[in-house]
């Protein structure tokens, strides 16, 4: 079955050393995203072009102080760093770039990964749940996790106290990827360290953060996009009704993926979540045949990979794209956007403004701090 992901239409090239620096100082620099990164290296023609144009593009959006662009040698040294652990970093676009994370809508442009790499390649089903849970629900996991590894898909989880770590233990002989919040060589918890360092030799780490990074709250929500955006099926095995897992779960929905939630007792708050999930439309999971024969389908589709979501392999004789917008065009798209989240296209339409000038001026407002961006295409000003 683990043969039977289809056929990848798109020819994938890698990246020179001198571009994937480039491409690691562009993210790195600040109030660069994945979307930011995405539109200044098509719109610039390359990211030696856009790392050049950040300081200006910042100012003309209204920024009070020069942006911080991420330096040659810092960028060297974090690339050091990973070579040092064994990580590998892969742009997306390259071969050993995970398919279905970049059939997502925004993926990061740039993944540590380190272990048994040929996994990626492989059809993944995330299992998530509770950090608390019961003796039954983390029984359960390891029953499910052994069974579709047995049946050819790789396990996907976070490396969390509790499910994360039942399906993890028992797919690591036959497959499991840890996507960490942190980098790569960020142990949490400190009790999974053995785990931690077996799933880099047998299995797969991936990271889209430094290594020597310690992560924040607000690193998990991207975490748990990744979780999701590698896999074809998220199973939410046991989540209270305020849950990361939960999030996991509308994020694998919005990406087009496969929601399974396994029932539970309603006497027992850790189910809430979960069959709240049932509730909501999500497939109901009692073993691993309900979810295997829900992807099964899936198998056999070749996957034709997105190129609206990716920047371009910028080469040596590309030419920065130049444009000038006139303070009045910047001053209406201003007037046109609020707290509220609006389309792009709709801002377009009502500006009656050209698409490229308006693409440049959300740059100069993102890079300058003021624009929010919701995933899609909807974009805010950012109330500071």
């Amino acid at each position: 079955m683990a043969g039977q992901s289809g056929q990848h239409k798109s020819v994938r090239r890698s990246l020179s050393d001198k571009q994937k620096l480039n491409w690691l100082r562009l993210i790195r620099s600040k109030n660069v995203g994945p979307a930011t990164f995405r539109d200044l290296v098509n719109h610039f023609g390359g990211s030696a072009e856009a790392l050049e144009a950040l300081p200006d593009l910042s100012r003309r959006g209204g920024a009070t102080g020069a942006l911080r662009v991420c330096s040659r040698e810092a960028a060297e040294q974090e690339l050091s760093a990973a070579a040092r652990i064994g990580a590998r970093l892969t742009a997306l676009g390259e071969p050993e770039y995970p398919h279905w994370l970049a059939m997502t809508d925004l993926p990061p442009p740039l993944i540590y990964v380190k272990g048994v790499l040929s996994l990626l390649e492989q059809p993944m089903t995330a299992i998530v749940g509770a950090r608390n849970g019961s003796a039954i629900g983390q029984k359960f996991t390891r029953m499910l996790s052994s069974e579709l590894g047995r049946a050819g898909f790789v396990i996907v989880s976070g490396l969390a106290r509790g499910i994360d770590t039942a399906a993890h233990t028992a797919a690591i002989e036959r497959g499991t990827v840890a996507v960490l919040a942190g980098g790569i060589d960020s142990i949490y918890p400190p009790e999974n360290a053995d785990l931690h360092d077996a799933i880099g030799e047998k299995g797969v780490l991936l990271s889209e953060m430094p290594p020597g990074y310690r992560p924040r709250g607000q690193d998990f929500p991207r975490r748990n996009r990744l979780i999701s955006g590698l896999s074809m099926g998220v199973v939410v095995v046991e989540a209270a009704k305020r849950s990361g897992s939960l999030i996991t779960a509308r994020i694998a929905g919005e990406q087009g993926r496969e929601v399974f939630a396994v029932p539970g007792n309603p006497l027992d708050p850790r189910a809430a979540g979960t069959n709240g999930l049932i509730a909501d439309g999500a497939t109901i999971a009692t073993c691993s045949e309900d979810i295997i024969d829900a992807l099964k389908p899936m198998l056999s589709q070749p996957l034709e990979m997105r190129t609206d979501n990716a920047p371009t392999f910028d080469s040596a004789n590309d030419k920065p794209i130049k444009m000038d917008v006139a303070q009045p065009d910047r001053e209406r798209v201003i007037e046109a956007l609020g707290f509220s989240p609006v389309d792009i296209d709709e801002l377009i339409r009502a500006t009656g403004l050209e698409a490229r000038h308006v693409q440049i001026i959300l740059l100069e407002l993102d890079l300058a701090g003021r624009l929010e961006r919701h995933g899609g295409q909807l974009v805010s000003l950012r109330d500071v």
